[in-house]
């Protein structure tokens, strides 16, 4: 009703909502930067409001958009880690020991982040459970997988 969006932001992203902080929605040539007005939650999205989005009509551009922020806007907290730093890390055993598979990319579904893994495609949970240890130096990361997960 006042042109506020819904924002499904990363988990380690959410901090980036604060009033009067400037956001980059959308990519390329098209991306504009706006200054949040507002942002609350509501269930399990935000609410962004951004100023001179005053209305439904004016929101509804947005819808789709990506919005990112500057890392420095959003620090990353003990065991937070950017997805991109995650991408092309080895899979590894508890013993150290090749698993043979890579973070192709990860997704963010609202129970856990999971990566998806080449070959094949597997879907691994990205939680305490199984992950013994993540390098992003060395770009391994260390898991302890329940018997044909993979």
């Amino acid at each position: 009703m006042r042109g506020e969006i819904k924002c499904l932001p990363a988990p380690a992203a959410g901090a980036a909502f604060v009033a009067g902080r400037s956001l980059t929605v959308g990519e390329g040539e098209s991306a504009r930067t706006l200054r949040c007005r507002s942002a609350r939650q509501h269930h399990e999205k935000l609410l962004v409001a951004f100023e001179g989005i005053d209305t439904p009509e004016a929101a509804r551009v947005l819808c789709g958009q990506s919005v990112r922020a500057d890392l420095e806007d959003a620090p990353l907290g003990p065991d937070e880690y950017l997805d991109e730093d995650l991408i092309g890390s080895r899979l590894l055993d508890p013993s150290g020991n090749d698993l043979g598979y890579v973070v192709a990319s990860v997704v963010h579904y609202p129970a856990q982040d999971c990566l998806i893994v080449e070959p094949g495609g597997g879907l691994v949970p990205l939680v305490k459970a199984f992950v013994r240890r993540i390098d992003i130096e060395a770009k391994t990361i260390a898991l302890d997988l329940p018997e044909g997960l993979l």
